[in-house]
């Protein structure tokens, strides 16, 4: 099976075209390089095409020959989405339906679709689930939304697979580049600089190790399933209770941390329940958040030359 994935170059597709090469999927990548770059793929033997997904001409090109796409590629800053909502707009929904009526038009049917827990839910009773009614609270939940709502039309209309999976806080290796919380903790601990917490740190949060969702992700190609399911760790972890795990994992460093006013738009407590991914897929986020911070500080300090 030829796979396309859209965003190949970021944190969770740098992750995951390897996996899915070693898995024996022919692989092709379709980039910008705007917040990811080529060589986050090292040594990535497949197909690369620099292009965004608003370009009609680079679609033709990627979807040639193709049987599924994971579709990764988004601007997924929830900040800079309350700041610019109409460039969030652009690339998240006016992208994404380019891409699927360009796969429509070239014949492929099956997507997995990145999408959001969280900002979709909006400031509701934890855990979140797919029973919820979305109710997103910043400009980036609301074009996730949208995009989801797509791929239910273009399921219902034209006969795809669209499988939206609701991504918690994802955390792991080849994430220097991340503005997430667990990446952005990593390189100030490295250049031995204070935290920054906006609000008191009780924020409760479902971070979940990367490896363990691009097993979720390859497990919804394997699946012609539509619909949306959560893939998370179900576990809450406050920022406070990541930060103590942090002081374990980077001992002897020590850790300092500025605490500073909350930030509008962002979510109080959020975590999710992964039961009917677990069914559904048999998905399994079995790494724990100590081995998981554990693997991402060896990345880290390998990067930066941390003795």
């Amino acid at each position: 099976m030829k796979v396309l994935v859209t965003g190949g170059c970021g944190f969770i597709g740098a992750n995951l075209v390897p996996r899915l090469a070693a898995a024996g999927y022919q692989v092709r990548v379709l980039d910008n390089e705007i917040l990811g770059r080529r060589d986050h793929l090292d040594n990535f033997a497949g197909e690369f095409i620099h292009g965004d997904i608003r370009d009609p001409a680079a679609l033709d090109v990627a979807l040639e020959g193709v049987d599924a796409v994971v579709h990764l590629a988004a601007d997924t800053r929830v900040i800079e989405s309350i700041a610019d909502p109409a460039f969030n707009f652009d690339v998240n929904v006016v992208g994404s339906f380019r891409l699927i009526e360009a796969m429509r038009a070239h014949g492929v049917r099956r997507l997995v679709n990145a999408s959001t827990g969280g900002a979709i839910i909006g400031d509701a009773m934890p855990p979140v689930h797919e029973g919820m009614v979305p109710n997103p609270i910043a400009p980036y939940g609301a074009t996730k939304l949208a995009v989801e709502g797509l791929c239910s039309a273009w399921s219902g209309s034209y006969g795809f697979s669209a499988l939206s999976l609701r991504f918690a806080n994802v955390y792991g290796p080849r994430s220097y580049h991340k503005g997430s919380v667990v990446a952005a903790f990593f390189r100030r601990i490295a250049e031995r600089l204070p935290l920054i917490v906006h609000g008191d740190g009780e924020q409760v949060r479902d971070f979940v190790f990367v490896d363990d969702l691009c097993d979720g992700i390859m497990r919804g190609i394997e699946h012609e399933r539509s619909g949306v399911l959560q893939l998370g760790s179900g576990v809450p972890v406050s920022v406070n209770a990541l930060i103590a795990e942090m002081r374990q994992v980077v001992a002897p460093r020590t850790i300092e941390v500025e605490y500073r006013p909350a930030r509008l738009g962002e979510i109080e407590r959020t975590w999710c329940d992964v039961s009917r991914a677990r069914a559904a897929l048999g998905y399994s986020p079995d790494t724990s958040l100590a081995a998981g911070l554990a693997q991402t500080w060896a990345w880290f300090c390998a990067r930066s030359g941390i003795e």
